[in-house]
């Protein structure tokens, strides 16, 4: 019997501008959408996506999303096409019951949220509350913002709702 591996929903977040950096990273933070500081994205863990985290992983930060993070990004900063919110009817008329229905099978992978229709493929954030605890030129393993920081994403999302 094969074992069916869950994937994670991983949750990126650009926290620096692009000035001087290699082309390389540029294209990579156009290609997952994240064109403007603040922006943030919701992604499974796929060897793809992975590799352009790395790529970028001096300009954006990550790390695993929770449901209750994912629930509140999709019902406070989902937006459609033309700045509206996301409502139950939106939900209903792509096949979910409710925003929370929706919320769940982004969690789950079943839906990409940049692949629904007029849906936009970023949350548009604030900056955090009180505003970054360290520098944002270091990794956050050396004590800096950027980078893999596994499940504290969830802390600075909070921050940034």
């Amino acid at each position: 019997m094969t074992e069916v591996k869950k994937s994670k929903c991983i949750c990126a977040v650009r926290i620096r501008g692009t000035i001087s950096a290699p082309i390389e990273v540029r294209e990579t933070l156009k290609m997952l959408h994240l064109t403007r500081n603040n922006y943030a994205i919701l992604i499974d863990d796929r060897p793809s996506l992975a590799g352009m985290l790395k790529t970028a992983r001096n300009f954006i930060t990550w790390g695993e999303a929770s449901k209750e993070t994912v629930n509140k990004l999709i019902k406070k900063r989902g937006r459609l096409v033309g700045n509206k919110k996301l409502t139950d009817e939106y939900a209903q008329t792509i096949g979910f019951k409710s925003l929370d229905e929706l919320a769940d099978a982004i969690f789950d992978g079943r839906a990409e949220h940049w692949k629904l229709p007029k849906m936009q493929p970023v949350f548009k954030l604030h900056p955090p509350t009180k505003g970054f605890k360290r520098k944002i030129k270091r990794s956050y393993g050396a004590g800096g913002e950027s980078g893999y920081r596994g499940d504290n994403i969830n802390e600075l999302i909070k921050r940034m709702i």
